[in-house]
């Protein structure tokens, strides 16, 4: 007889679910992928309910693999998008879209509020300006135009706190959200306090009632259900623990705990993350930074993101090359890639295949300087480069506000390409390194469990020892250099030249 816990990870582009044993050794995975549809210009769409079933053959194929006693299973916990919701009805079950980051339909709305609105949010918050991503807007834009959440809606949920929720089979008025989760939603609630913010709600005319109540990630929600039980292949009763935002539980499965350290979470919207102590007021008024909860007490962090960094890599092997769903394209474009020298030979890539923000609202993807020489791989380190100069932007705004930026760990799927590894070391001027566990946030879900049962009895020195590094890379000085002086001219034809020019393509879109 041992002890087993279920975690799960509702990602953008997959559902993982793995049973780890209690010596932290996975002894089964399941993946799942989603769908996202794109109904309209600038929008994506996905099935909160897929999440669901996604999770319940997770299970069941995870139980089926690993030929544990289902009655081992101590506890089960998941993550899921720190930035998108979906509208609950009074039993708890979605009446609309699950509407994740890649969404842009507020817009406008995002405009009106930095144009008219005062930012109360900064001091509360930790965040300057608002996005079209931001879930707040997404409520914003549910409350006015979903006929049906208008009608029965009941609740705004996150897509990990939804599933969770079914499992355990609770009607809206349980519905909960855990803090770091919250934070994701990035304004409309106050940091140090963890708490929702009635000023901030009252401004964006979001109801309070529609808010989910505020948890640990650690407390226990709830029990699998007898329904849920049935479909699952496990027992009823077992305890269904919180979670925590994808995000923040990517953090701490690659051994975030303390201030100072840095993190490169390579999913598919890549994002870039540094522990801090609290609210840099003006770190949060002066770059692009977003300021969030982690999940463990009293930790902060601020992360930038670009959107579509993995999902840029996917759009081009599906889209462009054919090869959906082909994962051996990988090492083959890797290979190709690899004979292109530091700056792809004069091709630029603008990531923004589901839009911009801020200045750049009108952004789109597209390439720039390419040749008949041009080919797939010189495109493909296009790619990986133009993602590691957002990155530069970010990491040269934490520089000007006095924080250092000298040692990088690298997770998720993009930390399996050394040659993108050795990219992000050359242009961050920073040692980066990878692990030798690569499980990420569902490893972090594993640790939530087993300590909301009580067989973790210190949660940040478990993590702690969980983490090894495995690779290191160095920047190469001239390639820094080289860089630096590509990284200007990208920047000047972004800021500059190539406003107009997003402006009058937008218009063929309409």
């Amino acid at each position: 007889m041992g002890r087993y816990y279920i975690g799960f990870d509702c990602g953008t582009q997959s559902t993982k679910t793995a049973i780890y044993s209690e010596d932290t050794t996975c002894v089964a995975e399941e993946m799942i992928p989603t769908n996202i549809n794109y109904p309209k210009a600038g929008w994506a769409e996905m099935d909160a309910d897929h999440y669901l079933e996604s999770v319940r053959k997770g299970i069941k194929a995870c139980l089926t693999k690993s030929g544990i006693d289902p009655k081992d299973v101590r506890a089960i916990c998941g993550d899921g998008i720190i930035c998108g919701i979906v509208g609950v009805n009074e039993d708890g079950k979605a009446i609309t879209p699950y509407i994740p980051y890649l969404d842009s339909r507020t817009a406008q709305d995002a405009k009106w509020i930095n144009e008219n609105l005062e930012p109360i949010w900064i001091e509360e918050s930790g965040n300057a300006s608002v996005a079209p991503f931001y879930p707040p807007l997404l409520a914003r834009w549910l409350i006015k135009n979903h006929e049906e959440f208008k009608q029965s809606g009941v609740k705004i949920m996150n897509n990990g706190p939804y599933v969770l929720s079914r499992l355990a089979n609770l009607k809206a008025k349980d519905a909960f959200i855990d803090w770091a989760t919250l934070s994701g939603w990035l304004i409309g609630y106050k940091a140090e306090e963890k708490v929702w913010s009635k000023e901030q709600m009252n401004l964006l005319e979001i109801p309070m009632e529609l808010l989910p109540k505020i948890v640990k990630p650690w407390d226990i929600v709830g029990t699998l259900s007898e329904e849920e039980a049935s479909l699952t292949g496990l027992p009823a009763g077992i305890p269904i623990v919180a979670g925590a935002g994808d995000t923040m539980q990517s953090n701490l499965g690659c051994g975030l705990v303390e201030t100072g350290m840095a993190a490169d979470v390579a999913g598919t919207a890549a994002m870039f993350t540094i522990m801090v102590d609290g609210i840099n007021l003006e770190l949060s008024k002066n770059s692009d930074l977003l300021f969030s909860i982690g999940t463990l007490p009293d930790t902060y962090f601020y992360w930038g993101y670009i959107r579509t960094g993995g999902l840029s890599l996917r759009w081009f092997r599906d889209n462009i090359c054919g090869r959906e769903g082909d994962n051996s394209f990988y090492d083959e474009i890797q290979e190709l890639a690899q004979k292109v020298s530091v700056g792809s030979n004069g091709t630029l890539f603008f990531p923004y295949l589901q839009g911009g923000g801020g200045d750049l609202e009108n952004a789109s993807g597209c390439f720039l300087n390419m040749t008949t020489k041009t080919d797939q791989g010189e495109m493909w380190r296009a790619i990986l480069e133009s993602i590691a100069y957002e990155y530069l932007s970010l990491v040269n705004s934490l520089r000007e506000n006095g924080i250092s930026v000298d040692k990088i760990i690298i997770t998720e799927g993009g930390s399996k390409s050394n040659l993108w590894n050795q990219i992000k070391a050359d242009v961050l001027e920073a040692n980066v390194f990878t692990l030798k566990r690569k499980e990420g946030a569902v490893m972090s879900n594993i640790a939530l469990a087993a300590y909301a049962v009580g067989d973790i009895k210190d949660l940040k020195d478990a993590i702690s020892k969980w983490i090894e590094s495995k690779d290191t890379f160095t920047p190469n000085i001239q390639n820094t250099k080289n860089y630096q002086n590509i990284f200007a001219i990208q920047q000047k034809l972004l800021k500059e030249n190539m406003k107009d020019a997003f402006l009058s393509l937008a218009k063929l879109n309409q």
